[in-house]
């Protein structure tokens, strides 16, 4: 089945896309007041990491793109509405017979529990025919997460031929690990999200959840997991972050001291932060700076989008 990218999807301007981020958002349910087994009200919105990257690089004055696929149907209509009011291009294909997914949240200072019901959604039937190398011409940056090979065998696959698609248009290929327990086996992620991150010009990795998936429990011992990504990011929550570039020194930045609201959508904004400083040509300290910055504004809010100014 062909899931190729509609021009018509496209939106076209006199600036070209810098970053082109791929992968399924879903529509949102947040419990309010009470947990989701008790509360009788609920919030509506939408999530996704790569969704929430597109949106922090526009908030940062880039020009990005979300590529992916949507049901028809309200929540599809809700994810697109909301992103292209913040700005992102939409790359969108609508799925006729296919949901987009769904989450359903309950919110914590320390942790929110997540629940997924995003199997057979439209996202996860993306496959190598949905983007190529001439949709990405003059692309700066392609990015994507290891939640996306984790939706289907179809995506794995396109995200594989995205790397080779991405570097033979002359893009960098940003990747950031985001295991997803509830998607897949311990043993399937660890082994596919190091292939991907270990490929990746840029790759971003918790060291919490480097330590869960492959026992590494340093950023040292992350870096020499992964020896031949060019540009490895390890984040280490309120502690800080260290980039290993090539064979220099690796760099850390101290995290700011924040009063945290709730924690998901963090790790997304701090890559859009990250990214948005390296397309200014901002050195590693500078770039770790923003990322931390970008964090800290969703950290301090509920919600994984950045607040609107």
């Amino acid at each position: 089945m062909s899931t190729a990218l509609p021009s018509s999807h496209r939106n076209d301007t006199t600036s070209p896309v810098e970053v082109v981020c791929v992968g399924e958002s879903m529509g949102l349910v947040t419990a309010v007041g009470a947990p989701l087994v008790e509360t009788e009200t609920a919030a509506f919105g939408i999530a996704g990491a790569e969704g929430n990257v597109a949106v922090g690089l526009v908030a940062a004055g880039h020009r990005a793109a979300w590529a992916s696929r949507l049901g028809a149907d309200p929540f599809g209509e809700r994810i697109s509405a909301e992103l292209s009011g913040r700005g992102v291009d939409l790359w969108v294909a609508t799925d006729q017979t296919t949901p987009t997914g769904v989450m359903f949240k309950d919110p914590g200072v320390e942790s929110s529990a997540v629940y997924y019901y995003r199997r057979g959604s439209a996202a996860s039937l993306m496959d190598r025919g949905f983007l190529d190398a001439d949709s990405l011409a003059g692309v700066r940056i392609v990015h994507t997460t290891g939640i996306t090979p984790a939706l289907s065998a179809t995506c794995r696959d396109m995200v594989d031929q995205l790397y080779v698609d991405a570097r033979a248009a002359g893009a960098l290929l940003s990747f950031d690990v985001n295991d997803r327990r509830a998607l897949w086996s311990k043993e399937d992620a660890a082994h596919t999200l190091a292939r991907l991150a270990d490929a990746a010009d840029i790759a971003f990795v918790g060291r919490d959840e480097a330590e869960r998936i492959w026992g590494t429990a340093t950023a040292s011992e992350v870096r020499a997991h992964l020896p031949h990504c060019g540009l490895l990011v390890v984040k280490d929550g309120d502690v800080g972050a260290t980039a290993f570039s090539g064979d220099d020194e690796p760099v850390f930045v101290p995290a700011p001291r924040v009063e945290v609201v709730e924690p998901v959508g963090a790790g997304d904004a701090f890559a859009s932060g990250f990214l948005a400083a390296t397309l200014e040509g901002a050195d590693l300290a500078k770039r770790l700076s923003a990322g931390h910055t970008a964090a800290a504004r969703v950290l301090t809010t509920h919600g994984d989008l950045p607040p609107l100014d």
